[in-house]
């Protein structure tokens, strides 16, 4: 993640003057949500093929001199979500266009915004609960403990084990698993709120816990 003083209109601002770093970290961030929204756009679609182009010019428009990254504003609420949204719906709406002739798309391929909205919404959740896990790994440093605590949350989460499951695995007792298991849980908590800053810089914190119940909710 960028440093802690950093937001997400400071990597942005980095970005869009051709900074190295920032451009990478950019991509990094925002690359999954613009390819999972791609392939739901496009699941019953011919344009699946197109992709991997999708994304590509979504980079291009965001790096090229007076691209899209220069556009964006500083606003509070939701940072820089909506405005990557319309990237993307834009790029997609070229694309589609320009195979249109060639290439019988789904009537109400390009129409049907709202249930792509939602799939946008569930990818960009997915993407701050991921960096939200990065960031408690990367707290967590070399505290065995604190460690212990991501891999329990990984096993319960990832792999979908039960807590007296994991404690057999660990020959550990389980109401102490449980109490370890809360405590995970909020660092996961203070770690999601801390991406979410990152995200909405000017947001009052009351937003942010908002916010954080609203990532969740989304992921059903």
């Amino acid at each position: 993640m960028t440093p802690a003083d950093a937001t997400c209109w400071t990597l942005i601002g980095a970005a869009a003057g051709g900074d190295a770093v920032a451009r990478a970290e950019f991509a990094r961030l925002y690359q999954p949500v613009a390819r999972t929204y791609f392939a739901a756009r496009w699941q019953v679609s011919p344009l699946r093929s197109a992709l991997d182009d999708a994304v590509q010019d979504v980079f291009v428009e965001c790096f090229k001199p007076n691209g899209v990254l220069g556009k964006a504003n500083d606003s509070p609420g939701d940072g820089f979500r909506p405005f990557f949204h319309g990237v993307l719906r834009n790029v997609a709406r070229r694309h589609e266009e320009k195979h249109r002739p060639g290439v019988a798309l789904p009537e109400d391929q390009a129409a049907d915004e709202s249930s792509l909205g939602k799939e946008f919404d569930r990818a960009w959740a997915v993407s701050l609960l991921r960096e939200a896990a990065r960031v408690q790994a990367e707290s967590a440093g070399d505290d065995g403990r604190k460690r212990r605590r991501v891999e329990l949350l990984r096993l319960r989460f990832q792999e979908g084990l039960p807590i007296r499951e994991i404690a057999a695995r660990w020959n550990d007792d389980a109401a102490k698993l449980h109490h370890e298991y809360a405590t995970a849980r909020d660092e996961f908590r203070a770690a999601l709120h801390r991406v979410l800053t990152f995200h909405m810089p000017t947001a009052p914190a009351a937003d942010v816990d908002a916010a954080a119940r609203g990532v969740l909710s989304s992921l059903g």
